[in-house]
């Protein structure tokens, strides 16, 4: 197998090709670095690690010698005067940063190694047109894996083009020197537009991936270019390595690589499992073009005949006469199993692909047991080309932490049907678009070196925009569709998600805001969108109306819409925590403007100047009578446009929180009490003038503004206000006091209670004033039918 390193074409091989001879030159040495600038001359270096190679290029012997790094003086032949330094590298460093600090999980080696094997068979495939000779009768085009528990090993064999010795030098010796990028550069300056681009490996560090678990690694290789099959060997810990030729027949290769990992002590139970190995292949390398065989154990059924055992009490017969029987027994065995059955659905054009194979593919992908409720397969061209397939689950979360965790593994990053990743923070998809399930499958997805970490770039920000567009049109198109269950279940599983769109993407709204549903006071039953609202607003509408409560039964019975259910004008009901913040964010829709109607300084558009202006010089007297009692707990009192048949209501100020909004800032756990007593904004008493209580309020400011009667309504008119308008009191006993003591007032002696029960009550009554204030008269009595009035609430017809 040729990995990403080790994957360049032999000289002769490129020969054949006009331009591809360019890959003769200047061959790296064993230490040079893809990392490091140009260097010339020999290097001299002190340090007792020994690292000599020697090799022969164009009549010339180029020796190069690396114990240490250094730099050495070189003479000012620049105009500038100063001295010249040289980088060098230590290579076991070097090694040391590739095992332990460029991937983050051990496991990738098998992708990498895989992917090395599936260039070795791509560059073959590609070679043999010119060459069909290169085939030869090696077999067909496969990788083969073997993991070996009792020795800890795991075998990598693929049929692909091999290498020759001075290839092994000049990969395996170069540490990030990519085979792969050298042959497609070479196809590039040849011009060959009919060449295939698929290549994997490009980074050439791949290879040495195969040190994260191996403590030694023994590559051979035999090239149909060349007579003799060699053999690469370097331990973890080393910075030398091994070329020999191989000589056992037993161990010869028709053609190309076969990689065996000696596997570390505490690496060697987890990897040379069979199971592990099937496991990491279908994750990583499912849908590589070429087939992946693994060693597997498995089991059938077999026949066997069996001398049966005499009964009790028979003597036993004689050898040849013994009766034999027939019975079924399970055996183990070992054989290869074909790891990539699926096929990547999405390098398929949408047109032959059916709504099962997608919906089978996306269960297989997602461990899911329901169908999508929607999908979308599309591919992208131009700057940056990717395939996708997207798709929305048929259920949501079970809980909120997905909601506010972005790092779902929903969408599974694949670069040239090679996994890479699904462990995003973001960069692909938003964190209120984390429910959408798929995959992406780019071909030049700018990726570093160890290919999972996914480099913040232009691309990706194009990558993602498209992503986020698409994944729009497919919630657009589930709305519009003629089965309207699909939608109601999806706003039921990932409304809030949207909604939280609201508030985090702004640079969006065209597209979310026709998404969202709300209940209505005219759809109490039925989900509504805004368009449907917009569309049945009346002409002199000029806003779209909104009461955020906790509950869509608080809301059909708020006071707040007791004028605009009167004028026929449909109000949106928020009754999720969610809502108030979302509808906030969006401010306007189609030019409408978003108002809230439990909050001060409503305009209905009908209101009739002459009128109010009246009625306002009538309750001036009223209203400032009830500010001057109620003090701080008001910050004004005025005249209700908003009321029909509740005596009061209290509104929020413009600026401030709503009572709503309130409550929910109290709720939470790590709330700041100093920040809420601000935000809390100003709360103003509108008063119904057409309410009876609210006109015999009035006859008592202006006939009797100092009764104890009149003061004590006020405050319960006050606290109930509080209460019917969503906020809270802040004394819920003394509230209660208050209406115990109008309760015993209207039912006193209503149902006839006896005397002594009445004298005991008095002298209560008498003690409690005697040990009143001492300036105070004496309470007059009342009988209870002088109490009850004609409109007594409790008597019935």
């Amino acid at each position: 197998m040729a990995p990403v390193l080790s994957r360049s074409i032999a000289t002769a091989s490129l020969a054949a090709l006009p331009s591809l001879t360019a890959l003769n030159a200047k061959r790296g040495s064993a230490l040079r670095s893809a990392f490091l600038p140009p260097q010339h001359g020999p290097i001299k270096c002190f340090h007792p690690l020994k690292w000599n190679q020697r090799q022969q290029r164009t009549n010339k012997r180029v020796s190069v010698r690396c114990e240490a790094a250094v730099a050495e003086k070189e003479d000012a032949t620049d105009d500038a005067p100063g001295e010249k330094f040289e980088y060098q590298a230590e290579v076991s460093r070097l090694m040391d940063l590739i095992v332990h600090s460029l991937y983050s999980h051990k496991e990738v080696f098998l992708r990498e190694l895989v992917s090395n094997a599936s260039d070795a068979l791509d560059k073959l495939r590609f070679l043999s047109v010119t060459e069909p000779s290169l085939l030869g009768d090696a077999g067909e085009l496969e990788i083969r894996i073997k993991p070996d528990p009792d020795n800890g090993t795991i075998t990598i064999t693929d049929t692909g083009i091999g290498m020759t010795k001075e290839e092994l030098i000049d990969c395996l010796g170069t540490i990030a020197q990519s085979g792969t990028s050298k042959f497609l550069k070479a196809i590039k300056e040849n011009k060959d537009l009919g060449a295939d681009n698929s290549l994997i490996g490009q980074f050439g560090v791949g290879f040495y991936s195969a040190f994260l678990v191996a403590e030694r690694v023994v590559v051979s290789t035999k090239s149909p270019k060349s007579d003799k099959q060699y053999v690469w060997e370097a331990k973890a810990d080393s910075s030398t390595y091994v070329i020999r030729e191989e000589t056992d027949p037993e161990k010869l290769l028709r053609r190309g690589t076969q990689i065996t990992l000696y596997l570390r002590e505490d690496d060697k139970y987890e990897f040379s499992e069979a199971t592990k190995i099937q496991s990491l292949v279908k994750n990583y390398s499912q849908f590589v073009s070429f087939p992946i065989y693994t060693w597997q154990e498995k089991s059938r059924t077999v026949e066997v005949e069996e001398e049966e055992e005499p009964k009790e009490g028979e003597e036993p017969q004689p050898e040849g006469e013994k009766k034999k029987t027939k019975k079924t027994k399970t055996e183990k065995y070992w054989d290869w199993e074909l790891a990539n059955e699926t096929k990547p659905i999405w390098m398929r054009s949408p047109k032959e692909v059916q709504k099962d194979e997608y919906n089978e593919f996306y269960k297989k992908a997602f461990n899911e047991f329901l169908e999508p409720l929607a999908y979308t397969h599309f591919t992208t061209e131009g700057e940056v080309e990717f395939r996708s397939i997207l798709y929305i689950p048929g259920m949501g979360p079970l809980n909120n932490e997905e909601v506010v965790n972005p790092k779902t593994k929903n969408i599974r990053l694949y670069v040239k049907r090679v996994f890479i990743s699904d462990d995003f923070d973001g960069e692909l998809f938003p964190r209120y678009l984390s429910f959408v399930k798929g995959v992406v499958d780019s071909d030049d997805l700018p990726l570093n070196v160890s290919r999972e970490i996914l480099q913040e770039s232009r691309i990706v920000r194009i990558m993602r925009k498209r992503l986020v567009r698409k994944a729009f049109d497919m919630i657009q198109d589930l709305s519009e569709s003629e089965n309207k269950e699909d939608y109601k279940k999806f706003w039921e599983n990932f409304g809030r998600f949207i909604k939280l769109g609201c508030i985090e993407d702004s640079g969006n709204h065209k597209r979310i805001t026709p998404l969202l549903r709300f209940f209505t006071s005219k759809s109490e039953e039925e989900l509504k969108s805004l368009d449907d609202y917009v569309e049945n607003m009346g002409e002199n509408q000029k806003a779209i109306y909104y009461l955020a409560t906790d509950s869509l039964q608080s809301a059909k019975t708020a006071p707040f819409l007791e004028k605009l259910v009167q004028k026929d004008i449909e109000v949106l009901y928020l009754i999720e925590p969610i809502d108030e913040v979302a509808i906030q964010n969006l401010q306007t829709y189609k030019e409408k403007k978003f108002v809230d109607i439990s909050k001060e300084d409503l305009e209905l558009g009908d209101e009739d100047e002459v009128k109010e202006r009246e009625t306002k010089q009538e309750f001036n007297l009223l209203c400032d009578w009830i500010k001057q009692h109620l003090g701080d707990k008001v910050a004004k009192v005025q005249v209700s446009k908003r009321l029909s048949s509740s005596p009061c209501v209290l509104v929020s100020g413009k600026f401030g929180w709503s009572a709503n909004m309130e409550r929910l800032m109290k709720a939470q756990a790590l709330g700041d009490t100093s920040s809420l007593e601000f935000m809390r904004g100003r709360r103003i008493l509108e008063v119904n003038p057409d309410h009876p209580i609210i006109k015999d309020l009035n006859a008592a400011c202006k006939n009797a503004p100092d009764s104890g009667d009149a003061k004590r309504a006020v405050e319960l008119l006050y606290d109930t206000a509080l209460i019917s308008s969503g906020f809270s009191p802040d004394s819920p006993a003394e509230l209660g006091n208050k209406i115990y003591d109008m309760m015993a007032l209207a039912l006193g002696g209503r149902w006839g209670r006896s005397e002594e029960e009445g004298d005991a009550d008095a002298s209560v009554d008498e003690a409690d004033s005697n040990t009143g204030e001492a300036a105070t008269a004496e309470a007059e009595v009342y009988e209870p039918s002088e109490v009850i009035t004609e409109s007594d609430p409790w008597t019935t017809d």
